[in-house]
């Protein structure tokens, strides 16, 4: 996927932590766009998005390397990749997703020491003139949008 209006994210000064320790502790899921959380695991928007409804899925626990997950870990990972799929599919409708692992920074991970899980929803026609031609990336929907649309889905799905 070419994403030029990534290099925001690229040139911003990186904070101390890790975003997959330090958001969930602060307990204002809202404003970090954690969207669910499990036991070992929960469910973050990704602030900048390749697509629209573009999420991650991490451990609570601070590991990078996937290899050095827990079993329990894995399964409840599991599980919530595909309750996003789902919550995706009913809210937004994609054709299609991208759902990945980057291990390692030549692999393309942007947090490498926090596993991570990416699910992207795609649709026909998503990639487009605009990244060319213009440099930009359209996202039709705000991010709190998105978050509201997929957090009401995941509550119908799990209730």
């Amino acid at each position: 996927m070419f994403a030029p209006w990534r290099i925001e994210y690229i040139k911003m000064e990186k904070s101390e932590g890790c975003i997959f320790c330090t958001l969930p502790e602060e307990n204002d899921d809202e404003k970090n766009l954690i969207l669910h959380r499990g036991k070992k695991a929960f469910v973050i928007m990704n602030n900048y998005p390749y697509n629209p409804g573009h999420v991650m899925v991490a451990p609570y626990r601070h590991v990078g390397k996937y290899e050095e997950l827990e079993d329990e870990e894995i399964i409840e990972i599991h599980h919530l990749v595909s309750l996003m799929i789902r919550a995706i599919k009913r809210a937004m409708n994609p054709q299609g997703f991208n759902i990945g692992i980057n291990l390692g920074r030549v692999a393309g991970a942007g947090i490498e020491d926090h596993v991570h899980i990416h699910i992207v929803p795609r649709w026909n026609g998503d990639t487009n003139f605009m990244p060319v031609l213009a440099d930009v990336k359209v996202i039709p929907q705000a991010l709190q949008e998105t978050y509201k649309e997929l957090k009401d889905e995941i509550e119908k799905i799990i209730s």
